[in-house]
């Protein structure tokens, strides 16, 4: 169960508006289950109520499954047949993604009340559009656009000219500069974007600096995790597309193009002049040499080391990265070599 003091439940939400919600199906054999029966929060496995819906999406959690006190459980068809009795069964093809609409139901994205603070520092140039909240000590330089129903958290600094579309939400303690920034976007606490790339020329009188003459471009809906930079281009812009997701301490090198509903995980660092296509899936501490392309699609172990270019739709791991076949089959080998007896070495004659 979540903590009242920090989030607040929404509704409750019955069998039938759930099953409606997220086309989820009731199994065949519960049918009779009463249709009005309501219930009142989202909880894992392990911990759940008669009052609450969970979720099984991963083979490791069939034993926690078997036994949930759960009311409800979202969860594939193979599955079903496993559940406990008193257990609803909710068959869906994604029970995850399920269980994610159902809990933006109970916990819908926080509201803000529209309140600019007499603490904050914004220029006379800037545009400041409807319903905006602006926190203590946040600094707007001249001619910044901010867009309707923003929210701008505490002692972040929005740089001139930057670009904010409407029902953003920056978090506090952030610094935005040469950016132009999409609708819907949330840039959670700590974030930096817009400082200038690794930009650097080594000669015979030493390193001279580079001017990063670009922007950085950040589509609609995206989502930037705490502690994340992103330079701004050297030449080119740096671009994020629409929908992508980028997690916690993620490093994002000048020129870089991210493309559509791409997945980041931690501590990835992505090089100068990347390119990675649409649907891409990056796990975390993955590190990007400079100028590959990853084409759509593709996925990427954590821990790898890319350094070369990645087709679409391929499955690439290790260090430096291969596809995921050869990979295994590498670690098997290194892993029978190490387990064989050293060879004993001839004696002098």
């Amino acid at each position: 169960m979540s903590d009242s003091r920090f989030f607040t439940k929404a509704c409750e939400l019955s069998l039938d508006e759930i099953v409606a919600i997220t086309g989820a199906a009731i199994a065949p054999s519960q049918t009779t289950q009463p249709k009005l029966r309501k219930f009142s929060d989202i909880s894992p496995l392990e911990t759940a109520s008669e009052s609450d819906i969970s979720f099984l999406d991963n083979t490791k959690y069939l034993s926690e499954f078997e036994t949930s006190k759960a009311g409800a459980c979202f969860v594939r068809e193979k599955f079903a047949s496993r559940a406990p009795r008193g257990m609803v069964t909710l068959i869906s093809e994604e029970p995850y993604y399920a269980y994610a609409t159902i809990a933006q139901k109970f916990y819908p994205k926080e509201k803000h009340e529209a309140l600019i603070s007499p603490l904050a520092q914004i220029a006379k140039s800037s545009h400041i559009g409807n319903n905006v909240r602006i926190d203590p000590g946040v600094v707007i330089s001249d001619n910044v656009k901010i867009g309707d129903g923003c929210w701008i958290g505490a002692n972040s600094v929005i740089d001139k000219a930057v670009q904010i579309g409407d029902n953003s939400c920056i978090g506090a303690l952030c610094s935005i500069s040469h950016s132009i920034i999409g609708k819907n976007v949330t840039i959670h606490r700590g974030v930096h974007i817009g400082q200038d790339g690794f930009g650097f020329a080594g000669g015979r009188k030493g390193i001279t600096k580079l001017p990063q003459t670009g922007r950085v471009i950040i589509g609609d809906n995206v989502e930037i995790g705490s502690g994340t930079c992103i330079d701004r281009g050297a030449g080119h812009d740096t671009k994020i597309g629409s929908g992508s997701k980028i997690d916690n301490l993620v490093q994002i090198a000048h020129n870089v193009q991210i493309g559509r509903h791409t997945m980041i995980a931690a501590q990835t660092g992505i090089s100068g002049s990347t390119i990675i296509g649409d649907g891409v899936l990056v796990g975390g501490q993955v590190g990007f040499s400079g100028h590959t392309t990853i084409a759509n699609g593709a996925k990427i172990a954590a821990q790898s080391g890319i350094m070369t270019d990645i087709p679409a739709g391929a499955t690439y791991g290790g260090y430096p990265a291969v596809s995921i076949l050869d990979w295994h089959r590498q670690t098997a080998t290194v892993a029978k070599l190490s387990k064989r007896k050293p060879q004993n070495k001839l004696s002098d004659e």
